[in-house]
């Protein structure tokens, strides 16, 4: 989300050290003798807000009451948790319904059990008084993005932005402190912040708004499900557990995620907080919370035709086989 969070090189230093001591040992489950099943859970980032649920329950000990002895494994520029889960090295990971279905095409034996969030705070960020005021008015103006961003070349196609120009982000709002024109890629829940922290108030163009609306999903492998259903089970449970303490107080999460993320600070942490309370990403627009978690076949069908129509899949998908809803009925 923001490669300024660590210097490039000691967060590959870092990522390096946690995930050998980590990971390593966490191959063969059933190999390790333990009163406690030993899972380990792989981030898409360094510890942040965005994961404030599972430290939630890690914190809280939720996941050692339902049996299970689980590290969470930073992630990072570096880390792809669908390739770590894939190959066993972590029986979970984070990451969004699209590229899960992008990894079940390609081969990858994926399978989410469950949303995280139930709407994707990816957008683009803009000045305040920038005239880009909806996608459409970005054809012409250059945006700093991810080369391979399947959401921007949904926005380009969608709104035939023949003359918008992609360059590379920086993970950095450097730039867009430095350049008043500046146009880039963002999470609605972090890079405003440090704008903010500049003197410049924002806007971000968020992605769902535009119709393309992937779950951020926990996964785990089509064979550890089969193996093991009722460790998927208790991962499942403890998890969304956490997140909701976690949006009622997260206090203790927190605490525990800035000492893991020196880089992190109260008043960024707050902001982050606030942020996915604010924008109903984790629980959707229903106030009592019973979205916490669910998915639909709905969501997962559109977001699949999505990416066929964008070419995204190399082969045919059956949506159906890249998630399950078993284990969201006792959730709630």
């Amino acid at each position: 989300m923001q490669m300024s969070r660590l210097s490039f090189r000691s967060a590959f230093c870092f990522l390096l050290l946690l995930t050998s001591v980590l990971v390593g040992c966490h191959r063969h489950l059933d190999a390790i003798p333990s009163n406690l099943t030993k899972v380990a859970l792989q981030a898409d980032w360094y510890p942040q807000p965005e994961h404030g649920g599972f430290y939630t329950a890690l914190v809280k000990g939720y996941y050692r009451e339902e049996g299970l002895d689980l590290i969470i494994v930073p992630g990072g520029p570096f880390a792809v948790a669908s390739k770590q889960v894939a190959s066993g090295a972590a029986q979970f990971g984070m990451d969004s319904s699209d590229h899960v279905l992008e990894g079940v095409s390609e081969g990858e034996p994926l399978i989410a059990v469950a949303a995280t969030m139930q709407r994707d705070p990816q957008g683009i960020m803009v000045r305040k008084d920038s005239p880009v005021l909806s996608f459409p008015d970005l054809d012409g103006h250059t945006v700093a993005v991810k080369a391979g961003s399947t959401w921007f070349e949904f926005i380009v196609k969608r709104y035939h932005l023949d003359r918008v120009r992609a360059i590379p982000a920086t993970y950095s709002v450097a730039n867009f402190v430095a350049d008043p024109q500046y146009i880039q890629q963002a999470f609605a829940t972090s890079e405003p912040f440090f704008a903010r922290k500049a003197g410049i108030e924002t806007r971000v163009l968020l992605t769902s708004d535009a119709g393309y609306n992937p779950y951020r999903v926990m996964f785990t492998s089509q064979d550890f499900l089969k193996r093991h259903p009722e460790v998927v089970a208790k991962f499942v449970r403890a998890s969304l557990r956490g997140w909701r303490d976690y949006l009622n107080d997260p206090t203790v999460a927190n605490a525990a995620i800035m000492k893991l993320n020196p880089a992190l600070n109260p008043e960024w942490i707050q902001f982050s907080w606030q942020a996915l309370r604010d924008g109903h990403f984790v629980t959707g627009d229903d106030p009592s919370g019973s979205q916490l978690g669910q998915m639909t076949p709905e969501r997962w069908a559109t977001m699949s035709q999505q990416l066929a129509d964008l070419k995204m899949l190399p082969k045919f998908t059956d949506p159906a086989t890249a998630y399950t809803l078993q284990f969201l009925q006792t959730s709630r």
